[in-house]
């Protein structure tokens, strides 16, 4: 791998998405606005009979959004190439398929960390809500396998974009919020029915979501749950990275590739 190359797509990335209105917009804007709305449900249920459910909606929601920051640079990141008719030349130069899914991911994570930032300082001062008190090994934990999990979707939407083209792009945007009620982002998973109860269990967030939760209440580390939800994990990326290789080539092989940026 060359250190040159991968630094100059994540370099594209960071200046495509400082210049691009609708990117920030996407990523701060929708972050900030998130967390306020979220932040005022929390203050008129912390007023009622279950405080605690307060600050289960405000760290489901700072933890969301690294999954959802991190699909959407990894997915949407490929579509302004598309857009922008630049995918193909790229490839034309010596840039491998690894070294481009690695700086996006890379890419990635600088966002979501610093949007990750913005909006915790503003459960802060806003809301008095800490998310360094579900733990900081919680925290940790809990950040290595969302971003691991949103690098997973995030790789398999673009693989869909890359062998069927524009026509299905709403994926980049949509796709990631049906695991938001099927991993309990917000909420116990008991509160689930019983066929979503024991789908949940499928996802590795439902775990980091409800070991969350736990650090909430005792402070403690659920390291069964974190380990699960890291095993998961790799079966999960590992299958996400055949997957791409697979339709990546496939769209090589009937001109699908050449045809996403007619």
């Amino acid at each position: 791998m060359s250190t040159q190359r991968i630094k100059a797509i994540i370099l594209q990335e960071l200046y495509i998405t400082k210049n691009s209105l609708e990117i920030i917009i996407d990523l701060f804007y929708f972050s900030v606005i998130t967390i306020v709305v979220f932040g005022l449900v929390s203050v008129y249920l912390t007023g009622t009979n279950n405080p605690l459910s307060a600050q289960y909606i405000l760290v489901g929601m700072i933890l969301w959004e690294v999954i959802r920051i991190t699909q959407y640079s990894i997915s949407v990141g490929a579509l302004w190439n598309i857009w922008s008719r630049n995918l193909s030349n790229m490839f034309v130069a010596p840039l491998t398929l690894s070294e481009y899914i690695l700086a996006t991911m890379i890419a990635g994570m600088i966002k979501t960390g610093i949007i990750l930032v913005l909006i915790s300082v503003i459960a802060s001062f806003l809301f008095k809500f800490n998310i360094l008190s579900i733990g900081v090994v919680n925290l940790i934990l809990a950040l290595v396998n969302l971003t691991i999990f949103s690098w997973s979707v995030g790789v398999i939407i673009l693989a869909i974009i890359f062998r069927y083209g524009q026509r299905i792009q709403a994926l980049a945007w949509g796709l990631v919020f049906l695991f938001q009620p099927l991993c309990a982002a917000f909420f116990p998973v008991s509160v689930l029915p019983e066929p979503l109860r024991t789908l949940a269990y499928v996802f590795p967030p439902t775990y980091v979501f409800e070991a969350a939760r736990l650090g909430l209440v005792n402070h403690s580390t659920n390291w069964n749950a974190m380990g699960v939800s890291f095993a998961q994990n790799i079966v999960y990326f590992v299958v996400s990275l055949l997957f791409f290789n697979y339709m990546f080539n496939k769209s090589k092989d009937i001109g699908q590739f050449a045809k996403n940026e007619g």
